[in-house]
C-alpha cells in the first residue's frame, strides 16, 4: 500500500471538503470498518483508511456526477445516467490518489464497490460495503440486526443478508437495482448452496 499522506491528513482535508454530518459519516465507517477488518482477519489500515474515504466524492453535488465521470473517463450505463448519484463511489475510487495520495489498487475497488456491490468481491470489499450499512450513525428498523450478525455471523452470511435488505429495501422504494447487487447477492447463494452440497456428501 502506497499512502504519502498521514491517516491524520487524509482526515482533516477530509473534512474540509464534506459537510459535517457526512464526514461524521465517513468516521463511523472507518472505525466500523477496521473493527470488522480485525475480527476478519484483513488489513486493519486499508480499512480504515477506504472506510474514511469511501464517500470522498460526495463533495461533488449530484448534478455534477455525471460530468465528472466523463471528465476522468469512467463507464457507466443507464442505471448510473437515471441515478448520478451512485457515480459517487467510482469517482471516490479515482479520487483518493488525486488528492488523497493513496495508491493502493484494494482500496480503491473496495471504494469503486461500496455503493452496489458486485460479483468476486474481495474481502475488503465486503467489509467496506456492510461497514456503510452499519456505522454508528446509521438508524433505520434493520440496523440493529446487522450488527448482530456483524459480531456473530460469517463475513459472507451477514453480507448476504445486507444485499437482501438492501435489495428489498429498493424494491418498496420502486426504485431501479443495479445488476451488480444481484450478482454480488446471487453469487453468495450459489456458494452457499455448493457449501451445503459439499458437507452432505461427507
Amino acid at each position: 500500500m502506497s499512502m504519502q499522506m498521514s491517516f491524520a491528513a487524509m482526515r482533516a482535508l477530509l473534512q474540509s471538503r464534506l459537510k459535517p454530518s457526512r464526514y461524521e459519516h465517513s468516521l463511523g465507517v472507518a472505525e466500523t470498518a477496521a473493527k470488522l477488518a480485525r475480527r476478519f482477519g484483513v488489513d486493519e489500515e486499508q480499512a480504515r483508511v477506504a472506510g474514511l474515504l469511501h464517500d470522498c466524492a460526495r463533495e461533488y453535488p449530484k448534478e455534477q456526477m455525471l460530468a465528472e465521470a466523463v471528465r476522468r473517463g469512467i463507464p457507466f450505463g443507464a442505471i448510473e445516467q437515471s441515478m448520478p448519484l451512485l457515480l459517487h463511489a467510482y469517482i471516490g475510487a479515482r479520487r483518493i490518489s488525486e488528492l488523497y495520495e493513496v495508491d493502493d489498487e484494494a482500496i480503491a475497488q473496495a471504494i469503486w464497490r461500496h455503493t452496489v456491490g458486485g460479483p468476486g468481491m474481495t474481502r475488503l470489499d465486503k467489509i467496506i460495503w456492510f461497514a456503510d450499512m452499519i456505522e454508528p450513525n446509521r438508524e433505520y428498523p434493520e440496523v440493529e440486526e446487522l450488527r448482530r450478525l456483524a459480531r456473530e455471523a460469517t463475513l459472507d452470511a451477514m453480507v448476504l443478508e445486507g444485499l437482501s435488505q438492501s435489495i428489498a429495501f429498493v424494491i418498496y422504494k420502486h426504485h431501479l437495482i443495479h445488476p451488480d447487487t444481484v450478482l454480488a447477492r446471487n453469487e453468495l447463494l450459489l456458494q452457499q448452496a455448493a457449501q451445503a452440497k459439499e458437507s452432505g456428501q461427507r
